[in-house]
């Protein structure tokens, strides 16, 4: 199980995100709270966009470790962003750990990560790639089940790329999930599967929390709105949140641990549900609904 965080708002600097708060995603590379092995060590990627220059984002995607990646240190402190995906990578059993197989992964003007795991998905992966596109069954280039679970969200949109929207991505993530039950139910799969799965456009942002097993706790995942996210000199960082659900926020993180201790900047995402950033920052929690 990895871990991940989206971030969308003002411009920020990527090392007041991958570095300076106190859980900050490379502490939890090495050091992660909310799991029971703390160790993501299987490579990192993080993702973001430059929309003066292309709609596409750019994705820097490594096996190395997060910790002691100088490259990562370099760019954290002089690239901001308003739209940002980032991953450490603890690789599932049996998969390989290479470039190909780092989150997040890219597609025209998407990017997808997975914090969690497709059960059985060697007895189902046949058949989800048959029903693929050709477009979508060639775009596949590593060996994971995320990157499978992102070809299938895409074969699911029902608009094209450049006119989808929070809805249709919405959409599309439900139906992904509803082809995986499918699928693994169909091989006789028992084990529970995990779905934080998280896309972005580049403008939208929506993230799952979901777990196959009826009454079985989904990996973690928190949300953060406010004015503005800050980090001063010593280390402290902040979320300065909006004083009320009405106001409107100017920075929003969604993670799978909080970056911060301070709880009360933080909401838990409830299992099986859905979180929706829209380009005005609007933050949704809604039910999935199979």
């Amino acid at each position: 199980m990895c871990r991940f965080l989206a971030y969308a708002g003002a411009p920020l600097l990527l090392a007041d995100l991958l570095y300076r708060p106190v859980n900050s995603l490379i502490m939890q590379s090495y050091k992660a709270r909310e799991r029971a092995e703390p160790l993501n060590g299987d490579g990192f990627g993080v993702g973001w966009y430059a929309p003066d220059v292309d709609p596409t984002p750019c994705v820097q995607r490594t096996v190395m470790p997060a910790w002691s990646n100088r490259n990562l240190q370099n760019l954290a402190v002089k690239v901001r962003a308003s739209c940002l995906f980032a991953h450490v990578r603890a690789a599932s059993p049996g998969m390989a750990v290479m470039e190909s197989n780092v989150h997040p992964f890219a597609y025209d003007r998407f990017m997808w990560m997975h914090n969690g795991g497709v059960a059985g998905f060697e007895h189902i992966k046949r058949h989800l790639r048959e029903s693929l596109k050709d477009e979508f069954y060639s775009m596949v280039m590593g060996t994971t089940d995320s990157e499978h679970a992102f070809a299938l969200f895409l074969n699911s949109l029902r608009v094209p790329f450049g006119e989808a929207r929070a809805a249709d991505m919405r959409a599309g993530i439900v139906e992904t999930i509803a082809r995986l039950n499918e699928l693994t139910t169909a091989a006789g799969v028992v084990e529970p599967s995990h779905y934080n799965f998280a896309v972005t456009d580049g403008e939208s942002i929506v993230i799952s929390r979901y777990c196959s097993a009826e009454g079985m706790a989904g990996n973690s995942l928190h949300i953060s709105r406010g004015r503005r996210f800050e980090c001063l000199p010593g280390g402290v960082c902040d979320m300065h949140t909006v004083k009320s659900p009405e106001e409107q926020a100017a920075a929003v993180i969604v993670a799978s641990e909080r970056l911060t201790d301070d709880r009360d900047d933080w909401l838990d995402v409830p299992d099986n549900h859905l979180v929706t950033v829209t380009p005005d920052l609007n933050v949704t929690v809604e039910p999935i609904n199979l």
